[in-house]
């Protein structure tokens, strides 16, 4: 029979943990807690509610039919702790304190490092977090306070603002043109080698829109690291795209073919609305939209 008591938030958010990152290990790290408590949360609830909630496989741990019935409730339970979370966070008058800011890999290396270092020098009451990725963060969660989102973001209760259109160039280092030579046309660029991604499609798919179908193999070095690709490109291993904010910087490397006209790429910010206002966040948001909006216009 299950003990009807009310359970621990902190026992469903250790096991709602486990089940979604597949081990004792994994749910520890994404909580900021040791492997040892994470078992011991899982164990007290397990003898709560008198139910098995986890098989051991050789990857992990999966949940248990019985956990699955379970997941949901505790899933509504995370989503209402981080909205009273987000809520009293919201209420904080104060300037100082820290802003967790969430960007692409390409960005957050090559990018934004001015620009908060101009934050910084301006604000330094504000502490700056910075978290490359390439992935997409629950802002409702807590993952980020802000994210700069190549992208319309359309989550509920999120506060978006359009800030720029980030133009793209093709590019080679000097070094390597100087070898092969320049392009000038697009028949010429694709005869030099490409510096491609490996699993993204993103390059492929942006090839055929100008009628070049490609496939993988086709790009003799590849890289799914926004940050490592570009060090590919700028080392000397092919023709490779970027934000012209990124190659326009970079002297060692040329643009190439530029009458080839590429999509941009829109810029968006993005934050909970319930910490929109307060004043830390509002005012790394304001400076972060002011200096990306002139950076694309320059």
């Amino acid at each position: 029979m299950v003990n009807r008591t009310a359970i621990d938030w902190n026992l469903a958010q250790s096991v709602l943990a486990v089940a979604e990152h597949g081990s004792l290990s994994a749910a520890a790290r994404a909580l900021g807690q040791s492997q040892p408590t994470i078992g011991r949360h899982v164990r007290a609830l397990e003898a709560q509610l008198g139910l098995e909630l986890f098989t051991r496989v050789p990857r992990g741990l999966v949940p248990t039919p019985a956990a699955v019935a379970i997941l949901a409730g505790a899933r509504q339970m995370a989503e209402a702790a981080a909205k009273l979370e987000l809520a009293a966070a919201g209420q904080s008058a104060d300037l100082a304190g820290s802003v967790r800011v969430t960007a692409s890999v390409a960005m957050s290396h090559f990018v934004l490092p001015p620009i908060l270092a101009r934050l910084r020098q301006s604000h330094p009451e504000i502490q700056i977090e910075l978290a490359p990725s390439d992935t997409t963060e629950n802002l409702l969660f807590r993952e980020a306070d802000i994210a700069i989102r190549m992208y319309r973001p359309e989550q509920m209760d999120i506060v978006t603002r359009h800030v720029c259109d980030q133009q793209i160039g093709l590019y080679g280092a000097t070094a390597y043109l100087d070898r092969v030579g320049r392009p000038a046309s697009l028949d010429d660029t694709i005869s030099l080698d490409v510096v491609g991604y490996d699993k993204s499609e993103l390059i492929i798919q942006a090839m055929r829109t100008f009628g070049l179908n490609v496939g993988r193999d086709f790009f003799g070095m590849r890289c799914d690291d926004q940050a490592a690709y570009w060090h590919l490109v700028v080392a000397g291993c092919g023709i490779g795209a970027a934000q012209r904010a990124i190659g326009d910087a970079e002297p060692r490397v040329e643009r190439v073919f530029e009458e080839l006209a590429l999509p941009s790429l829109p810029v968006w910010l993005a934050a909970p609305q319930a910490l929109r206002v307060t004043p830390r966040i509002r005012c790394v948001w304001d400076f972060l939209s002011d200096a990306l909006a002139r950076q694309a216009a320059a």
